[in-house]
């Protein structure tokens, strides 16, 4: 299990940090305190941070992944070999030439009879091709269909994808489609795209989800078709976090976590651009109005951070997140604190407040929050006393005209 320290990174990483998921890729790369060694994932972290620019998290790639762990997500891994190779890194070129040779089955089109022998034979189509063709493409159906099927068996997952697609006959939004010729099989569209799936498309996993609820399958599941979703949304699927994260909303009354994954879900399908999860994310956790703590911020001074650390820390959790006094002075920060956002309950405290979820914006936040959780690890909270006694000490140190304008 991640300790303290890592969790944080991971959270860091999963929220789009850089630099926490360079960290994070490093610590699966050599193996962490808690973490386990674990390549692959290292790569995928390695491969996220590289996009954003890292030039560290390249060189790593072309450095210390191997061609077995390349050639698994060699989409994702490649534009990142060929970079360290030309800058040199040891061993880069070495599994970039792997690479190379290991691409995609090329499956050959047959050249037509009025073509004479001698003729140059057609061009090679790669499975990639042959996977985005659609029907109504000037290709012959039938050539077309033998063509993804022969890339299917050779292990192309973009031709599992589209035959998958092809059997179920829908599209990858998991839309109906006209039947054309044959009949829909959804178990042998099933099996296609598992294959798909287990070689890192997600657009697989989520089409899975598309069969399970359809009322007319014969093996049709509500958890199988939830599992599959949540799978695609794990992968990145955007449409699939938005579902999970619907779905998990709607639950929320069978479960007091629902609403704290929903909003994980929701977040995740609004950082890659999704308006509907945007909304969603508003109405579920509005931005409060500005603080009674804001224009305290001036007055933490070195004085009071030193003999009043938690008061003072419990000021900024309420300026920063626009807890109210009460919020501020009677929550549970470490059990609060979600990750991507706080659960705001003190009903057991306060009877007249709501429980309510505050989201974690930006890095910036979660830093200054990790700072803070820390802080209270270290001290025993039922020093603090109980409610008026916080509110007195409060008071005491505000003073009886500012409390008032507070």
């Amino acid at each position: 299990m991640a300790n303290r320290e890592e969790l944080v990174i991971i959270r860091g990483a999963r929220s789009g940090d850089a630099a926490a998921q360079l960290a994070l890729g490093k610590l699966y790369l050599f193996g962490g305190a808690s973490l386990p060694q674990n390549v692959p994932t290292a790569l995928h972290w390695l491969c996220r941070a590289a996009h954003q620019g890292t030039d560290e998290a390249w060189q790593l790639i072309g450095a210390h992944i191997p061609f077995a762990v390349a050639q698994a997500a060699r989409a994702q891994a490649l534009p990142w070999f060929v970079r360290a190779a030309q800058a040199g890194v040891p061993g880069a070129a070495h599994v970039l030439a792997q690479l190379r040779r290991a691409e995609p089955v090329r499956v050959p089109v047959a050249a037509p009879a009025a073509v004479p022998a001698a003729a140059p034979p057609a061009a090679a189509a790669p499975p990639a091709a042959v996977a985005a063709a659609q029907p109504g493409d000037s290709a012959d159906p039938a050539e077309l269909l033998r063509q993804r099927t022969l890339a299917a068996q050779a292990g192309d997952r973009e031709a599992q994808l589209a035959l998958g697609l092809h059997l179920a006959r829908m599209n990858s939004d998991g839309d109906r489609v006209e039947p054309g010729n044959g009949t829909v099989n959804f178990k042998r569209a099933l099996r296609w795209l598992a294959q798909a799936g287990e070689q890192g498309l997600a657009d697989a996993w989520f089409a899975m989800s598309r069969i399970y609820i359809r009322p007319e399958f014969s093996q049709r599941s509500a958890s199988e078709a939830h599992a599959c979703l949540e799978r695609a949304a794990d992968m990145g699927h955007s449409g699939a976090q938005l579902e999970c994260g619907i779905h998990a909303w709607r639950a929320r009354r069978g479960g007091q976590d629902n609403d704290v994954r929903a909003v994980y879900w929701l977040q995740k399908a609004a950082a890659q651009g999704s308006a509907e999860a945007k909304q969603a994310l508003d109405r579920i956790a509005p931005p409060p109005p500005a603080s009674w703590a804001e224009s305290l911020l001036p007055r933490l001074t070195r004085e009071l951070l030193s003999s009043q650390p938690l008061l003072a820390a419990r000021i900024e959790l309420a300026a920063m997140f626009r807890l109210t006094r009460a919020e501020a002075l009677l929550l549970d920060v470490k059990a609060a604190d979600q990750g991507h956002c706080l659960v705001v309950d003190i009903r057991a405290r306060y009877g007249r407040s709501k429980r309510r979820l505050v989201l974690v914006r930006t890095a910036a936040e979660r830093q200054k929050l990790d700072r803070i959780v820390r802080l209270f690890e270290q001290v025993d909270t039922e020093m603090e006393g109980n409610y008026r006694q916080r509110l007195y000490r409060l008071k005491s140190w505000l003073g009886a005209g500012l409390m008032a304008a507070a």
